[in-house]
């Protein structure tokens, strides 16, 4: 048998203080006390994951990799594609949100979920989970920063962007960020709602000059154009690595899992911000890809260019208004950043707060002036650093690093999902659920992101060299070597998986008040 516990379900009540009893009871039946502020509402917590799968940002990052492996046809038609199974893994995901609503999330619930095991479970999804979050943030603050170095170059033609220059602007990004995670609660979800109307207005703006502007726009069949230029004969093949754009933007949706403990009524209110952000981002991200695609003049110019959605913004607006729009897709970046860095944190409090970090003692650790971890905070800053310090001398080279983000993150999100659909009726669902359609949403999800990981540790051009070999494999298995060895020689012995602090009652005592 599994180890199930109790877990009192919240309840519509009238008042914020009784919804927050509530909260806290569930967290105390899980055997935490209550040490973040919940002040994250329904709408903060989808904002969250909104804001990290950020459409804009993933978009015109991956728009040029697409042109080339599959075109219009993928580019379009892929993501309607990539969309409905994502949204399959938000699903499967949620389910298990509402019913363990911490910050710990995924790591959490996998060492629930496990029949035996459980420390290993939970040890090697939390670290896959962590090096997905820290490369996020790095690989996010690096396209704000590639981008940034765009605008200057269009801005004073003079300008030539170095990797060096990259590097540094990508660290000051990266700190920024961190200075603003340090401070209250309330200033994280201000700034998550103000990136929500940013996307969604910076949306409008760019798709609406895109149908507007341009004297002509391609016909309505080009949207099954198929392009192939990866140097792979196979056109399957070529189409198939087109998918990744798709798959590229559709990361970070577990950061409303994350922000449970801050999040009042987290038992809907999470596995709502999941699904939702999915879904929206699935919609607005078709609209802005049909605005790019049917805006595309010189497709094998653009295609060929260093940055082909700035391409298609000069060629259809005028350097002008290009230089504006490149604007809005900036501080889209910066927003994303911003989240993903905030998520990344909780799971660094939550992971430590379970004795699976070095020094946890220190990264668990809350300001009693913010309430918010600010430690935790800082060494999300600096792992991320580390990984953008090889940029300095090669490209290829921090690619390798950054590129276990996706892979990482996704094989995170298959452990709980497994091993929920594992232990079969055992499981105790929480208030929102899948109902009968649990088994089979989470085996759609699970297949998938199999599927979608070997995918992204293929090789993505040819001929493969040093420089064009996909080095996500090689990075994963490092990340999971140093795991495998870190777990026999010490970690199996001192990590148990999530641990309790005592029985609800004794627990509440130690709320932070």
């Amino acid at each position: 048998m599994s180890e199930r516990i109790s877990v009192p379900r919240a309840r519509d009540r009238v008042g914020e203080d009784s919804v927050a009893i509530d909260d806290d009871a569930t967290l105390h039946a899980m055997g935490y006390p209550r040490k973040l502020t919940r002040r994250f509402q329904a709408f903060d917590n989808f904002a969250i994951s909104f804001t990290i799968i950020n459409i804009i940002s993933g978009i015109f990052s991956s728009f040029g990799f697409g042109m080339n492996a599959g075109g219009p046809r993928v580019l379009v038609f892929g993501w309607i594609g990539v969309s409905v199974m994502v949204l399959f893994v938000g699903a499967a995901m949620a389910e298990v949100a509402s019913a363990y609503p911490t910050s710990g999330a995924l790591y959490f619930s996998a060492g629930k979920l496990a029949k035996r095991h459980k420390g290993a479970w939970s040890w090697y999804t939390g670290w896959l989970n962590f090096v997905g979050q820290v490369g996020g943030t790095a690989a996010t603050g690096y396209a704000a920063a590639t981008f940034i170095q765009a605008f200057i170059a269009l801005q004073w033609h003079s300008y030539e962007p170095t990797a060096q220059q990259t590097v540094l602007i990508t660290a000051l990004i990266i700190v920024l960020q961190g200075l603003a995670n340090t401070y209250t609660v309330q200033l994280v979800a201000l700034l998550n709602r103000i990136s929500v109307w940013w996307l969604l207005i910076g949306l409008v703006v760019i798709v609406s000059t895109l149908i507007v502007m341009p004297g002509d726009h391609q016909s309505a069949s080009f949207v099954t154009h198929f392009v192939n230029n990866t140097g792979f004969t196979n056109g399957l093949y070529g189409g198939m690595l087109g998918l990744l754009v798709t798959s590229w933007t559709f990361t970070g949706f577990d950061g409303s899992f994350h922000m449970s403990e801050e999040t009042v009524r987290a038992t809907v209110n999470a596995p709502k911000g999941i699904t939702r952000a999915i879904g929206y981002s699935a919609i607005t991200g078709l609209i802005l890809m049909l605005a790019l695609v049917y805006s595309i003049h010189d497709y094998d110019q653009v295609a060929s260019s260093s940055a082909p959605p700035v391409q298609i913004l000069i060629d259809g607006l005028g350097m002008g208004t290009a230089k504006a729009i490149l604007l809005i897709v900036i501080g889209a970046m910066l927003f994303c950043g911003l989240a993903n860095l905030t998520s990344n944190t909780r799971q660094i409090f939550a992971f430590s707060r379970d004795g699976a970090m070095p020094g946890s003692r220190w990264w668990h650790s809350v300001s009693p002036r913010t309430r918010t971890p600010v430690k935790a905070v800082w060494l999300a800053v600096g792992c991320s650093l580390a990984l953008v310090v090889p940029g300095w001398w090669s490209h290829t080279a921090f690619t390798a690093i950054v590129s276990v983000n996706v892979v990482g993150l996704f094989l995170a999100y298959a452990v709980p999902i497994f091993l929920r659909l594992r232990l079969g009726d055992e499981f105790q669902p929480g208030p929102w659920n899948l109902g009968p359609w649990s088994k089979v949403v989470g085996w759609v999800a699970v297949i998938w992101i199999l599927a979608s990981s070997v995918l992204f540790m293929l090789p993505q051009v040819s001929p493969i060299t040093g420089d064009t070999f996909n080095y996500a494999s090689i990075a994963l298995a490092v990340v999971l070597i140093v795991a495998t060895v870190w777990w026999f020689a010490t970690a199996r012995r001192r990590f148990q998986g999530p641990v309790s602090y005592g029985r609800p009652d004794e627990v509440a005592a130690m709320d932070l008040i």
